[in-house]
């Protein structure tokens, strides 16, 4: 048997993932791991997948886990800065910048009520070779039903993001990536409903749940002045809102947008014969204002 170059094959890992349902990433993510072993840290490092939620038992607050505070099966918190379950030589950020970190993470959970009102975040900080230094803000919030035919979904947002200070100012690149995940309620087969007026009773059929899942990626560069450490916490948080907010709308215009043109086309709301005729009269007064003009 013949393999393909490690390259060749993490495409093809890539390429498959995105044309897998986002609904089952984390199971497409487990069967391609055990399907390709030695590819497995390249393909994790490659794919976003939705965060997990853990409590810190040092200080009793939630926070989240990705490949950025994973060191080997444990997970560091930002609160606490300990690694669950204990890992005595994982890796941490210098003093220094587990300073800006703890900063970070009270700024942005400030942010993350402000616009999700609920939910958790989380950031994580780590120094690079080049003197410079990266790190991650993680924001997630979910829906859940409110009974078993409700409503549900997940908002998940990743920003990785490198900083490198020159003189008074510094430079910066921002990767955003944001899986949404909204499932529509069923109803359920067995709701009955009455007819006050005629008095007789209909039931409801079962209606499949609408899922609409994906995930956008964007990119970003900035350059900002700084004065101090914080000013790095200003800068990048800018930079997070703005791109949270593009992002937000590109979402609100592919799911809704989208879904509302389809669905226009397939069946109109007014008279086909009525919007006909408005039609031809446009084309009417255009004709008769060209001629005016001429």
């Amino acid at each position: 048997m013949s393999y393909a170059p490690q390259g060749d094959t993490l495409e093809s890992m890539l390429d498959l993932m995105r044309r897998l349902p986002p609904t089952r990433i984390e199971e497409n993510v487990q069967a391609l791991t055990q399907l390709v072993p030695d590819a497995a840290d390249d393909f994790l490092g490659c794919v976003d997948q939705p965060l997990k939620i853990r409590m810190d038992k040092a200080t009793g607050r939630e926070y989240l886990t990705c490949d950025y505070n994973r060191d080997g099966e444990s997970y560091r918190s930002p609160w606490s800065n300990e690694y669950d379950p204990p890992l005595d030589d994982g890796t941490a950020p210098s003093p220094k910048l587990r300073k800006l970190e703890i900063q970070a993470n009270e700024a942005f959970d400030a942010y993350r009520e402000m616009y999700y009102e609920g939910g958790v975040s989380s950031v994580f900080l780590w120094d690079l070779d080049d003197g410079g230094f990266a790190g991650v803000v993680l924001l997630k919030k979910v829906l859940k039903p409110q009974h078993p035919s409700g409503p549900s979904g997940s908002w998940d947002s990743i920003h990785v993001f490198e900083a490198a200070e020159r003189g008074r100012h510094a430079h910066y690149k921002l990767t955003s990536t944001i899986m949404l995940q909204m499932v529509g309620g069923k109803t359920p087969d067995d709701q009955h409903h009455k007819n006050e007026k005629s008095g007789n009773e209909w039931t409801t059929t079962v209606e499949d749940g609408v899922d609409l899942s994906g995930s956008m990626t964007r990119q970003s560069e900035a350059d900002a002045p700084i004065t101090d450490s914080s000013s790095h916490i200003v800068n990048t948080g800018r930079m997070i809102e703005d791109m949270e907010i593009k992002m937000r709308n590109l979402l609100q215009e592919v799911y809704f947008g989208k879904t509302r043109d389809i669905v226009f086309d397939l069946r109109s709301v007014e008279s086909l014969e009525k919007a006909r005729r408005q039609r031809e009269l446009q084309k009417e007064l255009v004709g008769m204002m060209n001629k005016n003009k001429s």
